[in-house]
């Protein structure tokens, strides 16, 4: 096989960022997606229906050039939060909300920090189908990084399922086999997005023979065969596992310190990222729904018309980019082959 079409993904986790960052960001996620579920931990938060029409105005002048592209806000659920922002963001068209534990990631200091305290919330989001977007990893201290997944499915997914049936909720960036086998043993109000980096990589990656920092993200990478249990996930045919790159952008000079932000920027390669991983896997047949197909329908969206090709040829994702009085990304996977190259029009 030497080209491959397949309808026009979507990306339902990324994160743009703001301000300098928009016209890099957007720019390579555009290029290759149709839509993108934009997570809303911008300094400050996007945390009413105001501020999400204002962001993604934002998106949208970043992108002129592209006309098709569709950025998608969420809102941000906090302590604040009430029944009628949940309204008055479903009725301004916003499709999601995410649930950030506090301290569970990039700026989600001020995120929930009482989960059980939005329950009122929970309840209106199922009423006006609205999304639950869950970040899920516990942040007690006492709990082992490794096991903070698990340790959130026990202590509220569950809880939170079985008290809001029809509250379809994605369960983002899962990285766990306990997380692959819940979300597979759940109703068909649960789904789950995955990103390139916990695919390709497992802790050893990152760990072994020195830290790499643009491996480091969050939830963390886990053991090799939670890798495998996520990779057969992808490649099952399982409607309920779609692709979310959780692409996140950080400064070379912030990940490369004393305390490195945590997140991959996986946007300017990602969906030869994932054909990488459906390639070794020898599934490329199944890259399509999961790219394609599997998040629409979740979302109740239509599928897109247009499509892509992949073409087989090797090449090698660039060091770094430079954007904005030169501040400096350095892209995942940064240096190194990947097998398959989209065909830019």
């Amino acid at each position: 096989m030497q080209t491959l079409e397949i309808l026009k993904p979507d990306d339902w986790h990324v994160h743009f960022r703001d301000n300098d960052f928009l016209k890099e960001t957007v720019a390579a996620t555009s290029k290759t997606f149709n839509r993108a579920i934009a997570m809303p931990n911008l300094t400050p938060p996007v945390i009413n229906a105001e501020m999400a029409k204002s962001y993604r105005q934002r998106l949208l002048e970043a992108c002129s050039n592209n006309e098709s592209f569709d950025p998608l806000v969420t809102l941000y659920l906090n302590g604040q939060t009430k029944s009628k922002d949940i309204k008055e963001a479903k009725e301004a068209g916003v499709l999601a909300a995410k649930l950030y534990p506090a301290g569970a990631t990039t700026n989600s200091d001020a995120a929930v920090k009482s989960i059980f305290n939005l329950n009122d919330v929970f309840a209106q989001m199922a009423e006006s189908k609205m999304i639950l977007l869950i970040h899920g990893e516990v942040t007690n201290p006492e709990v082992d990084i490794f096991d903070r997944e698990k340790a959130f499915i026990d202590h509220y997914l569950i809880k939170i399922m079985d008290q809001f049936p029809k509250l379809k909720i994605v369960f983002e960036h899962i990285t766990t086999k306990d997380a692959v086998d819940f979300v597979t043993e759940s109703s068909e109000q649960i789904a789950a997005t995955v990103t390139p980096q916990h695919l390709l990589l497992n802790r050893n990656d990152l760990l072994v023979g020195g830290i790499k920092p643009h491996y480091y993200c969050l939830p963390v990478l886990k053991r090799g065969l939670h890798q495998e249990a996520l990779r057969k996930a992808v490649v099952s045919g399982s409607k309920k596992f779609f692709l979310g790159t959780d692409s996140a952008p950080h400064l070379k000079s912030e990940k490369e310190s004393s305390c490195g932000c945590a997140g991959c920027y996986s946007a300017p390669a990602a969906i030869e990222l994932y054909a990488e991983v459906f390639e070794q896997m020898g599934a490329l047949d199944k890259l399509e729904a999961f790219a394609s197909h599997y998040g629409a329908d979740f979302y109740n969206l239509p599928r897109n018309k247009d499509t892509i090709v992949l073409e087989k040829k090797q090449w090698q994702v660039s060091d770094q980019t430079v954007f904005s009085k030169d501040k400096i990304l350095v892209p995942f996977w940064a240096g190194k082959t990947l097998q398959w190259k989209q065909r830019q029009n």
